[in-house]
């Protein structure tokens, strides 16, 4: 590898790994947030880049955002790149979620995040809304799209599952191609209501290599199979950890969800927080492991397929209604966030001033962040 080569792999593993440190918010905010740094400050790839490979890492199984970072490592950087973006992404959330999961389990209590998201969520929001705009031109090219965005909008909003509205955007927009040919998206975020766990130890506080194997693949089963949102990622680690293997109770899965949300970085660090409940920090590492390890396999393959999407006008006419449709339910979930999270003058003028921000100035998203954590303690304390 040459020194052009290790410069963009440098540039790729520090910006995600501050990147997997500020952001917070879930798979929406983590998306605004990418494009604000790798399009509008370094210019790394386009809007209509970026919307394209949005869309691509909606098709296939696992969580989104992670692999959008790690496709976009690979545009950067190669296949260095693509390995760096994810694990750095990842690192900052997995550290923390296990400090948090041996707090549980020593403590039965997690430290209160009650005043650090009561600053931080109206920046997100802010931040997802100058994103929203910022893509709107790239992905809405006609009427017919933006009809499109508005039904997926709708549908989102009246509680329709987001694989299909996805899937129903990208046939709707490929059909109405078709007689132009010749010859013819989680989870809002919460604030943990903590149960409590057995004390002082993991389930197995001296784990077999059997019981190792059976949660690593379970992890690995679920990161293989599983699309949708952190409600849907809930479904699954109920259906295995509490009524199959009966390892943690539903009143701990409900913790372990709360903390992944609330967390910087990926929501499917809920797995890091079952891995250390199941296994202390060896369970820890094998869950985050086993759970992410499909996301790196899947945009391997789909790498090598992205830049033929364009080549064909089908494809391409498909490709255009799944960005529009993520679009659309990226707007869905920021309306939801907004919501919940907008409640008073504090929350509402952090939200304008920081969307204020970022429409007028060059200011990176730390600094934002770090500002609503310092309102949210202070505002906490008073």
């Amino acid at each position: 590898m040459d020194d052009r080569q290790g410069g963009a792999a440098r540039e790729v593993a520090l910006l995600f790994l501050k990147l997997g440190t500020i952001a917070f918010g879930g798979p929406a905010a983590h998306t605004a947030m990418m494009r604000d740094e790798l399009v509008r400050r370094r210019g790394w790839v386009t809007d209509e880049r970026f919307a394209d490979l949005m869309g691509a890492t909606n098709l296939i199984p696992g969580p989104n955002s992670t692999e959008l970072a790690i496709h976009l490592g690979h545009d950067r950087a190669g296949r260095r790149g693509l390995i760096l973006a994810g694990a750095c992404f990842i690192l900052p959330a997995a550290l923390i979620v296990t400090a948090l999961a041996w707090a549980y389990v020593t403590y039965g209590r997690t430290p209160a995040v009650e005043g650090i998201l009561y600053g931080i969520v109206p920046v997100v929001i802010a931040i997802i809304a100058h994103a929203l705009f910022g893509l709107l031109r790239a992905v809405i090219k006609s009427w017919w799209l933006a009809a499109v965005a508005a039904g997926a909008l709708a549908a989102y909003l009246l509680g329709v599952n987001e694989l299909l509205i996805l899937a129903a955007g990208a046939l709707l927009a490929a059909a109405a191609h078709l007689p132009r040919r010749p010859g013819g998206v989680h989870g809002l975020l919460g604030v943990p209501m903590l149960g409590v766990p057995m004390l002082g130890a993991p389930v197995f506080p001296d784990p077999t290599g059997g019981q190792l194997a059976q949660l690593f693949l379970t992890m690995l089963k679920i990161g293989s199979v599983l699309y949708g949102s952190g409600y849907v990622l809930l479904a699954f680690l109920r259906g295995d950890f509490v009524d199959r293997l009966g390892w943690i109770t539903s009143a701990q899965l409900i913790d372990a969800v709360s903390i992944g949300q609330v967390t910087p970085g990926p929501v499917f660090t809920t797995a890091t927080f079952i891995g250390y409940l199941v296994a202390g920090p060896i369970g820890a590492f094998l869950a985050t492991v086993a759970i992410f390890l499909p996301s790196f396999v899947f945009v391997g393959l789909l790498t090598k397929i992205t830049h033929r999407l364009r080549a064909s006008r089908w494809t391409s006419a498909l490709l255009d209604g799944v960005n529009a449709t993520a679009l659309a339910l990226m707007a869905g979930v920021s309306y939801q966030l907004a919501r919940t999270a907008l409640i008073d003058v504090p929350t509402v003028a952090i939200a304008v001033i920081s969307l204020v921000l970022l429409w007028r100035t060059q200011l990176n998203n730390a600094w934002l962040i770090a500002g609503g954590v310092a309102i949210g303690i202070l505002i906490n304390l008073i």
